[in-house]
């Protein structure tokens, strides 16, 4: 468990074009690492916004594209092109604008895909394309991500996981399918705190006021199951990134600023 590190920006604009670079940095260097990076990208205004600064990023292009995987860490159980679909909206910030290997764009299955409208198999579908990508040396049976991003729910709901509902508290499972989700729509499908903790880094994104008190919570030492976000950390790195308004309820003197 890595102990968390905040970087807080200006805005929410600012956020995201700091992010954007900081994510480009570490994919060139993975790549230059090991030949390859793996990403999971995360969906909502923040996850989106990255993407957005990503692709009118001075540097985009230093990315080698057809080596980077893309996971997902959740996604809206509904039907393919759908445009509540976090896979979706990330075609039309990012992915459709560089040469990435459809191969290597691993979407969540659709509503409409191969298990049909049983959102239990096609989480089981994606924990079995997880665990064909890892190598013998990854954690819990999914590759070992470079990065996976999550934002902050204002209920501190991560990925599609959130308080008190089965999907926190499973600790076997890689891929759950969710059910009567809190926010619509109801059936989602969402990696688990194992998996998420399987990442060399988990970057926790978090703009707006809306996501103040989320965020002290799960700095706080709160519970997972009660504040999902607090469960969110990486292997060798957690960063919360955040602009000025998500990190106002924090006592910022507990937690220094990140190195680059």
């Amino acid at each position: 468990m890595s102990t968390p590190q905040l970087v807080v920006h200006r805005d929410k604009e600012l956020m995201a074009q700091a992010a954007a670079a900081r994510l480009i940095t570490k994919v060139v260097d993975a790549q230059a690492a090991r030949g390859s990076a793996s990403v999971v990208l995360t969906g909502g205004r923040n996850g989106n916004g990255l993407l957005a600064a990503l692709g009118s990023a001075p540097a985009r292009d230093a990315v080698d594209w057809s080596r980077l995987d893309l996971w997902w860490g959740d996604e809206r159980f509904l039907p393919e092109g759908h445009p509540d679909r976090n896979v979706t909206q990330a075609r039309e910030a990012l992915l459709d604008l560089v040469p990435l290997d459809p191969a290597r764009v691993h979407a969540m299955p659709a509503s409409d895909g191969p298990y049909g409208s049983d959102a239990d198999a096609a989480a089981a579908g994606y924990a079995a394309e997880l665990a064909a990508a890892a190598g013998p040396e990854d954690h819990a049976g999914v590759p070992s991500f470079d990065v996976l991003m999550l934002g902050v729910g204002p209920d501190t709901h991560v990925a599609s996981l959130f308080p008190e509902s089965p999907g926190v508290r499973e600790t076997g499972l890689t891929v759950v399918g969710v059910h009567g989700a809190p926010k619509p729509p109801p059936t989602r499908v969402s990696l688990t705190l194992p998996a998420i903790r399987a990442a060399r880094e988990v970057w926790l994104l978090a703009a707006g006021e809306d996501k103040a008190k989320a965020a002290a919570l799960a700095l706080s030492g709160a519970g997972e199951v009660q504040v999902p976000a607090a469960g969110a950390y990486g292997r060798s790195r957690t960063l919360w990134l955040m602009d000025a308004a998500a990190a106002s309820a924090l006592p910022r003197e507990l937690y220094p600023p990140a190195s680059a």
